[in-house]
């Protein structure tokens, strides 16, 4: 993994930021803001500390980007959004 790529476990999925997508749109942050943040340069990361949430947020951030920089896999690998 690069360091435009970010992954991180959440709530048993995992959710990946491809930031050389990320357009800073900042509708993920709407709907996990404890997830996600808006960094210096305007794109997305994970805040430094992620809790468990409901997967169907999870799900809607991932869904809402409007470049589908988020991608959020099952616990087997299988790609859910986008």
């Amino acid at each position: 993994m690069d360091d435009d790529t970010r992954e991180r476990e959440i709530s048993g999925k995992t959710m990946r930021i491809d930031r050389t997508l990320c357009i800073g749109s900042g509708n993920c942050v709407n709907i996990a803001p404890e997830i996600f943040v808006i960094r210096e340069d305007n794109i997305v990361d994970f805040q430094d500390e992620t809790p468990d949430i409901e997967e169907g947020r999870l799900e809607e951030a991932a869904a809402i980007c409007p470049v589908d920089a988020l991608i959020l896999e099952d616990e087997n690998g299988e790609q859910i959004v986008p």
